[in-house]
């Protein structure tokens, strides 16, 4: 028998799941659940450190008698340490506003497709190459990312894992180690960059409890929990209040192609390069409910997918990445004025709304798909939803019916039970990544969507492609 604790952080929300494994079956709860609500420190955007750090010490003190411990979070934030080894100030949200103009810094000093070949990453001000660009802190002595900076808060290890590394724009795919180069052209020494080190790796402990070092990135230890096996050809969606979207490389893709196509390359905790595409998820559904709520209309999720379901199909769409639906407040007007710009009818109606916004994520993970199959040669026959989308069974049917292929959806606590995966191989529990996931597949429920209404879907993606395209131009 082992015992294990996860924290999943997510940007909104940091989790506690405690698992057991008896070598044949695991069972797992949660066990605690904390807020993770960005502060201010002078006129930064921050991460409460100080207050997570005292959640996940509370969560370790609930959970009794356990052999290990384990972090993942969202990618490229990061904290800084001085020469004493204490933390400079609070890790600054990448919400906060300090990228933005930020890229001619330094493109003045490197073309976009010399760093993306380099790098294999989307490029984004949100990247930590860009953040530090924009530090002011650059006395610094060590940098440690989000996850790493937990571990090193509690047992002292410096070190940094390798899919959280790889979200930087400052990893090299090619050497499989930090381009230091890159890393300089923030301005910043390249000495802050710790040693690399793989996932499920124990690298000290906390009163007792091995910590161990899993995917750091939460996509890929969702990832790693995928039910595919070797028959198929499958792509992922990790689908929250982000959606990333790809498949599984034996080798990076550093294309011209491939940048333009805004496609990423991050290290997969298997050693495998996912190739995905970032998209806005669940995030305009979760504030036109708010919005919904601000006016007097108390829906739940499933009263607007009610609404939604009643609406009239394929009237308008809208680019859910549009930068104006990152931005809180007033989407119903967001999505009219899109329309309008896009010289599309307006949705009149809530449900016509809602139906709008899944029917364009819908479509909008049919126009990444083809992008990645383009750039791989790969023709993908299932995709495994994963994370909290699997929940929104509208939104998965709407999915298949999209792909016009078969979408599986679960296990929903995909992200959890990868970094508890993670560490029974560390344990020795488990001998690897496809071991776990057959064990995904025998005990954890899955619901399995299958394409309808084919050609009316594909009729309307020729549409969704020129609003696009009307949008670009």
């Amino acid at each position: 028998m082992s015992t294990v604790l996860a924290f999943d952080f997510g940007a909104s929300t940091g989790r506690a799941i405690k698992a057991e494994f008896d070598g044949k079956s695991l069972k797992y709860s949660e066990i605690h659940r904390f807020e993770n609500v960005p502060t201010y420190e002078g006129n930064r955007l921050c991460w409460d450190f100080p207050y997570l750090l005292g959640e996940v010490k509370k969560a370790i003190d609930m959970c009794g008698d356990i052999d290990s411990l384990a972090f993942d979070t969202w990618g490229v934030d990061y904290g800084l340490l001085d020469e004493n080894d204490e933390l400079m100030g609070l890790p600054t949200n990448y919400r906060d506003s300090r990228t933005d103009g930020i890229l001619n810094r330094i493109f003045d000093k490197i073309s976009p497709y010399d760093l993306y070949k380099s790098t294999g990453n989307q490029i984004m001000p949100i990247n930590t190459l860009f953040q530090l660009a924009a530090e002011e802190k650059k006395n610094a002595k060590a940098l440690l990312f989000m996850p790493d900076l937990f571990v090193w808060a509690l047992c002292g290890d410096k070190s940094a894992e390798k899919t959280i590394a790889s979200t930087s724009q400052m990893y090299d795919f090619g050497k499989c180690d930090w381009n230091t180069d890159i890393a300089e052209l923030s301005g910043m020494d390249s000495g802050i960059l710790q040693r690399l080190v793989n996932s499920a790796t124990i690298v000290g402990e906390y009163k007792g409890i091995k910590v161990i070092k899993v995917a750091g990135h939460d996509t890929q230890c969702a990832v790693a929990a995928m039910p595919a096996d070797s028959k198929s050809c499958p792509a992922f969606l990790s689908c929250g209040t982000w959606s990333l979207i790809g498949c599984e490389c034996d080798s990076a893709i550093l294309t011209e192609k491939s940048m333009a196509d805004e496609l990423s390359n991050e290290l997969g905790a298997n050693g495998k390069v996912n190739y995905l595409k970032n998209i806005s998820g669940l995030w305009i559904i979760q504030e036109i409910r708010r919005n919904f709520k601000a006016e007097g209309k108390d829906y739940s999720f499933n009263d607007m997918e009610q609404l939604a379901k009643v609406a009239e199909p394929f009237v308008s769409f809208i680019d859910p990445d549009a930068p104006e639906f990152a931005v809180a407040g007033s989407m119903p007007e967001k999505i009219r004025a899109f329309c309008r710009k896009t010289n599309q009818p307006e949705p009149k109606s809530d449900g016509a709304l809602v139906r709008c916004i899944y029917e364009s994520l819908a479509m909008k993970y049919k126009f990444a798909i083809n992008q990645i199959s383009d750039n791989t040669g790969k023709v993908f026959d299932v995709l495994h939803l994963l994370g909290g989308g699997t929940k929104d069974g509208f939104l998965c049917q709407m999915t298949a019916n999209s792909l016009g292929i078969p979408v599986i959806a679960g296990p929903t606590e995909a992200t959890a039970l990868g970094n508890i995966l993670l560490q029974l191989i560390a344990l020795g529990n488990i001998k690897d990544i496809d071991e776990g996931r057959a064990l995904i597949r025998k005990q954890e429920s899955v619901q399995e969507y299958f394409p309808a209404e084919i050609d009316s879907w594909e009729k309307a993606y020729k549409k969704y492609i020129t609003v696009l395209s009307y949008k670009e131009r």
